[in-house]
């Protein structure tokens, strides 16, 4: 098994654990998070995750709007699909789920994104956070909902984007 290589530092956020191999970043960790992934065999090395961090600073700076890094996160066929129309989505919009599905070649697959979308190990850089309800309401996410409130905010205010956001019912 390739050694997993990882750091946790802070955010406006909160603290980040990022985890690496050989290959490329393999999570993006908030403190709290739906999947874990098994951590055996990680040895802490923050010296992989400069340029991660330097991106992420940008990033929330609002400098950054999207990350070049080699990425490796592990899922089906499916779930790399889904997550490869997530990065197609451009920085300051949004996405509904329906409108993934249809990226994706599977218009009646809306659950299935969403379950692929809940299952995507690196959040912020691939952005999951860019899909919402197609009512316009905000939904699950891994970090929370007054996380993804605060990057689409976030991205809203430095892309001079004009969508709506609603409370959840």
């Amino acid at each position: 098994m390739n050694t997993i290589w990882f750091d946790t530092f802070d955010s406006p956020i909160g603290p980040l654990t990022a985890a690496a191999d050989a290959v490329g970043l393999r999570w993006l960790l908030f403190p709290q998070n739906r999947h874990e992934p098994l951590r055996t065999l990680w040895r802490r090395d923050p010296a992989p995750f400069a340029e991660l961090r330097r991106q992420l600073a940008a990033y929330f700076a609002g400098e950054r709007r999207d990350f070049d890094l080699a990425l490796a996160p592990q899922g089906t066929p499916f779930q790399q699909s889904v997550w490869a129309a997530l990065r197609a989505i451009p920085y300051g919009e949004t996405r509904s789920y329906r409108d993934q599905a249809l990226a994706v070649g599977n218009p009646k697959g809306v659950r299935a994104v969403g379950l692929a979308n809940g299952r995507n190990p690196l959040p912020i850089v691939i952005p999951c956070h860019r899909v919402i309800g197609a009512n316009g309401s905000m939904t699950g996410f891994g970090g929370g909902i007054e996380t993804k409130r605060f990057l689409l905010d976030l991205e809203a205010r430095h892309a001079d984007a004009r969508f709506q956001l609603r409370a959840s019912r």
